[in-house]
């Protein structure tokens, strides 16, 4: 079990110490109404992963209660993906239609205790009643009439004697309540529609407040995992069970952050529209955000768990990057996939004096550090084909492969040169003449001849021809709203790519690194020995910042030179040194991969860490553990804001200092500055080298916390905005956001956001 306990654990832990419980038993209860997506990936790992932990045992549950929107093939989708993922449900899959008889004796019982009643008033009535978070609520008419008429309405509801929407059973509770989930609950409605399981046996429905507590009750759930949506309805959740006075022990509900991936939507609604309006293939398009999806692409379940261990379980809502999901798969990949050769546009290449009719070159399908062992034979002949954008007319600086001067070796073969260039009547480039030197193969070369690089290729004789599906993230936008997001780049076809004949004829894997292409695996639908079909999983690395850098206005030459080359397009091993750097930045500082790896790959970058460490540890004079959330920033800047800074310059080149960077962490971190100004800080210590301190103090910069300077701004952005405040006051709280995003524009990002997010809380309830 992880060392590294996270508040789940620590609750489960003190409930078994005190005996609450004698064993953990949690459960998973999505509404089989669309297909698990990432998301789910993330609370199906908390909660099959604390049963397994502490020896109990979890509960895959169907929460279906709404049957116009629930269908078998989603019931299947979420069991193959808890299956997937590797985890076990037990014997059987619980359904929540199964307890329909004995919630409704519960609802019942309710109406008898005099906690329930049927109301007959409209959606919109109800709406109007139920008041305002400034004002309380009423309860209609309805909510007068007597046990007996309500038990007698409750049945004649139950068989089906009243219309959609004409009459709903609703908790009486507290029209008054704060909590305005607690004016008086709706516990079921009317639905005229055939369920998937049940058919046409009911036509009343639990809400979910009323079905999921007594769920969790009735199967013995202890500890009941949702994410923060849910959070205030945990009052509604405790008033159930402690009315009903149900025999002990009741489980307990706990709220955990839902997971938010940048470029990603996760909304079933949004992912339904993709779905149904056939911007995709299906639920199990390899750039949907579903488990099928990534099922298909050719994620490993492995790579997903690690994602999941690593974004960690907080109390707070956060966005996570989805580079950092990507770097789980390669992650993963790296160690276990073949390396083989893929050409995507083909250049055909004669090479003249090459004589023989073929040869066959034996070559390892890994690299040198990964512990597994296998190779192939690639023929080789005087007929071969490399990629297109691997031999350049008029190469820009730092081009490294194949031009009219200069040579270039073919991976695991020989090494070549430019004699010809045939083009076409348009002046295309048809075909490259060349000569190879015999005594360069690769592996027994004594030809003396230098080069820089190793490009790929295949036999134009036996290579195979693939149609290869390159994807890309499916929103160009990093909060995709809508669908003009879309990326219309997120899926390439190519009919005619040619591998090298192993890839096919071998079958070693299903997965294969495609040199300096990225890793692919063969579709499990569309593949087949007549038409095999490879999906792009992932590129070698992060590419996106690239693309969106605006290139268009710059010179033919300058473009060319952002495409410079990788020697063979696969990260290469660390040394020894940089292996204990990283063991040490992700287990002594608890640092994620992706920062570890940027931070023990680069010399420069870790020296500087390394020395910026030192400042901090000194600055603060605190045990280790008491600054890990601060070295973690400190780690962020420097593999982030650092590493611009040190690409085309040595750290005694900088302007700014280890100790700058470890003040202006400093600062950020006891909130004498905000994180948006300390980002304008450091544009300014690039430039001129000077101290935070000082920045801040010249140009005004320090963090406004003094509420007497902040009220007057929120009172006039209160003024200038009425109808805003009316909705607000009506229900509609996710303005709280434009109202403290208001503040903070005025003050220039100045105010600090907690007092101006409390401030103006207590203001707009007023």
């Amino acid at each position: 079990m992880n060392e590294n306990k996270d508040f789940l654990r620590t609750i489960v832990e003190e409930d078994l110490k005190k005996g609450k419980y004698s064993e953990v038993v949690t459960r998973f209860p999505p509404e089989p109404n669309g297909f698990p997506h990432i998301g789910h990936a993330k609370s199906i790992c908390i909660n099959f992963g604390i049963a397994k932990d502490y020896k109990g045992y979890c509960n895959l549950r169907m929460d279906d209660t709404n049957p116009t929107t629930e269908d078998t093939k989603y019931v299947e989708a979420l069991k193959d993906a808890v299956e997937w993922l590797g985890f076990d449900w037990g014997n059987s899959v619980y359904y929540t239609s199964d307890y329909f008889p004995k919630l409704y004796e519960y609802a019942v019982k309710l109406i008898k205790m005099g906690k329930a009643y049927v109301d007959s008033i409209d959606e919109e009535q109800m709406k109007e009643l139920r008041g305002t978070v400034t004002q309380a609520g009423q309860r209609s008419e309805y909510a007068n009439r007597t046990i007996q008429e309500n038990l007698e309405l409750f049945e004649k509801m139950k068989n089906g004697e009243f219309k959609d929407g004409e009459h709903v059973l609703r908790a009486k509770i507290d029209m008054s309540a704060a909590n305005m989930k607690l004016r008086d609950p709706l516990l079921y409605r009317i639905r005229h529609s055939h369920h998937f399981r049940t058919g046409n046996t009911w036509c009343i429905y639990p809400m979910y407040d009323f079905a999921h507590c007594l769920s969790d009750y009735i199967e013995g759930i202890t500890h009941s995992f949702c994410t923060l949506e849910f959070e205030n309805n945990r009052e509604i959740y405790d008033w159930i069970l402690d009315t009903l006075e149900l025999e002990p022990p009741r489980p307990y509900q706990y709220e955990f952050a839902r997971l938010s991936v940048n470029y990603t939507v996760m909304s079933k609604r949004k992912l339904l529209e993709l779905v149904n309006g056939k911007y995709v293939s299906g639920w199990d398009d390899p750039r949907m955000p579903t488990i099928a999806g990534y099922k298909r692409r050719g994620y490993t379940p492995e790579s997903i768990l690690n994602f999941c261990e690593q974004i960690g379980i907080a109390k707070a809502n956060s966005m996570v990057d989805v580079a950092q999901l990507e770097f789980c798969i390669r992650d993963d990949l790296n160690q276990k996939v073949p390396r083989v050769m893929c050409v995507l546009d083909p250049l055909k290449v004669t090479i003249e004096n090459y004589d023989k009719d073929m040869e066959i070159i034996e070559a390892s399908y890994y690299p040198h550090d990964v512990p597994k062992e296998g190779s192939r034979k690639i023929p080789f002949s005087k007929e071969l084909y490399i990629e297109r954008e691997d031999f350049c007319e008029n190469p820009p600086k730092g081009y490294y492969r194949l031009t009219l001067d200069q040579p270039v070796r073919l991976r695991h073969g020989y090494i070549i040169s430019c004699k010809e260039v045939i083009k076409d009547k348009d002046g295309n480039i048809t075909e490259i003449k060349a000569h190879y030197y015999p005594e360069s193969k690769s592996g027994s070369d004594t030809s003396g001849i230098k080069v820089k690089s190793a490009i790929q290729w295949v036999c134009a004789k036996e290579a195979k021809k693939v149609e290869v599906r390159l994807y890309d993230r499916l929103y160009k936008s990093e909060a995709p709203e809508n669908l003009e997001d879309l990326n219309p780049n997120s899926l390439k076809i190519i009919k005619d790519a040619l591998v090298e004949p192993a890839v096919i004829d071998d079958k070693k894997d299903e997965r294969f690194q495609f040199e300096r292409q990225g890793y692919f695996y063969a579709d499990p639908i569309d593949y087949s020995d007549e038409h095999p079909v490879f999906n792009k999983i992932v590129s070698l690395k992060d590419s996106w910042a690239k693309k969106s850098k605006k290139v268009d206005n710059k010179p033919k030459e300058q473009k060319q030179e952002i495409n410079k080359v990788q020697v063979h397009g696969e990260a290469e091993p660390m040394t020894e040194e940089q292996k204990l750097f990283f063991e040490k930045y992700t287990q002594k500082f608890k640092l994620n991969n992706e920062v570890s790896n940027i931070l023990a790959r680069d010399e420069k970058l870790s020296s500087f860490f390394e020395e910026a460490y030192k400042e901090l540890t000194s600055l603060y004079n605190q045990a280790t553990m008491q600054i890990l959330e601060k070295v973690s920033i400190l780690a962020n800047y420097v593999a982030n804001d650092v590493a611009k800074q040190l690409k085309d310059k040595s750290i005694d080149e900088l302007k700014f200092k280890e100790s700058q960077v470890v003040q202006l962490v400093k600062m950020v971190d006891d909130e004498t500055i905000s994180s948006k100004i300390a980002k304008q800080v450091f544009e300014q210590m690039i430039q001129t080298g000077e101290e935070p301190q000082k920045i801040v103090e010249d140009k005004g910069l320090v963090q406004i916390s003094d509420p007497d300077v902040i009220l007057p701004i929120i009172d006039e952005v209160i003024e200038n905005n009425p109808q805003n405040v009316q909705k607000f006051k009506d229900g509609n709280k996710k303005l709280l956001g434009f109202f403290v995003g208001q503040v903070l524009k005025a003050t220039l990002g100045k105010a600090n956001p907690k007092v101006v997010n409390e401030l103006v809380v207590k203001k707009l309830q007023a």
